[in-house]
């Protein structure tokens, strides 16, 4: 079971000259030594300035840029989280990277217990006024859990929830809750959510615009990756099946329920040029890798 106790740091979040989105922020240690007591803390490989790219616990927002493409609220969810973090004036390019903040960083608490494959490590994000120990073990149980940012972010309907089997079980519980409410009520992406059923012919039909659908950004990088189909897969289950295996696999080990293990396709149908996901985004819990 995974345990619910959380290395508690204390630094400072950067956005000028980064591209910041609604899930994901630069965040420069005070004492970058206190990440070496965490899982696979070897994969963290700081930018020139000391900060690490993080990736908030238990949520995944709407996709500001992976690679060229977009979905449907990315930029409002990040510039959500960026007035919430307390940053006002902020300029951003047309390559999404910001050029200009109020102030240019601002102090705050990450709570984090493992890094991801990509080396980004996994946080639950507090405010400065957040009352931890910098480089302390900290139970983080459900009174801290709701001090976060990612659950403010899930209550207000902006992100996904989106857990792994490293997220503990009370966590899941707690963010699931606020998501189910978020969702009853149609607040932020739930009010658009297309995951059940969306049309999947062109990039056009997944990203920002006129015919653009908002689903799970998991799967909306999936069917974005599919797309570009390098190996002529007719529809996105075969798809999935073709990358199973090898250097980046992309058929996700999906636990339904907590306890059922299948693998991303199996969760998908085709139907003409719509996908079907036949499973309750609020059910799923994806194996960590």
């Amino acid at each position: 079971m995974a345990l619910a106790y959380y290395q508690a740091l204390h630094g400072s979040f950067v956005i000028v000259g980064k591209s910041p989105d609604g899930d994901s922020v630069r965040f420069i240690a005070d004492n970058p030594a206190g990440y070496q007591s965490i899982y696979r803390a070897y994969r963290i490989e700081p930018a020139r300035d000391g900060s690490v790219q993080l990736r908030f616990e238990g949520i995944d927002a709407p996709e500001v840029h992976y690679g060229k493409a977009a979905q449907p609220l990315g930029n409002a969810v990040r510039d959500s989280l960026l007035a919430r973090l307390g940053f006002t004036n902020v300029v951003i390019n047309p390559n999404e990277t910001v050029l200009s903040a109020t102030p240019d960083r601002i102090s705050g608490w990450i709570l984090t217990k493992g890094v991801d494959a990509n080396g980004r490590p996994i946080a639950y994000v507090l405010p400065d006024t957040a009352t931890l120990t910098d480089g302390e073990a900290t139970l983080v149980d459900e009174a801290l859990l709701k001090q976060t940012i990612n659950h403010e972010l899930t209550v207000r309907g902006l992100v996904y929830y989106t857990v792994y089997t490293s997220t503990p079980a009370l966590h899941r519980h707690v963010l699931r809750a606020a998501a189910a409410e978020a969702r009853a009520n149609l607040l932020g992406v739930w009010a658009v959510d297309c995951t059940s059923r969306y049309r999947l012919e062109s990039q056009a039909d997944l990203e920002p615009g006129e015919q653009g659908q908002l689903i799970l950004p998991k799967l909306f990088r999936r069917s974005t990756d599919f797309l570009k189909k390098p190996d002529g897969a007719e529809n996105l289950k075969d798809w999935l099946l073709s990358k199973a295996t090898g250097s980046r696999p992309e058929d996700d080990l999906v636990l339904i329920c907590g306890h059922i293990e299948v693998p991303l396709s199996q969760l998908v149908v085709q139907q003409n040029q719509y996908v079907l996901f036949q499973a309750d985004t609020l059910d799923i819990v994806f194996v960590e890798k």
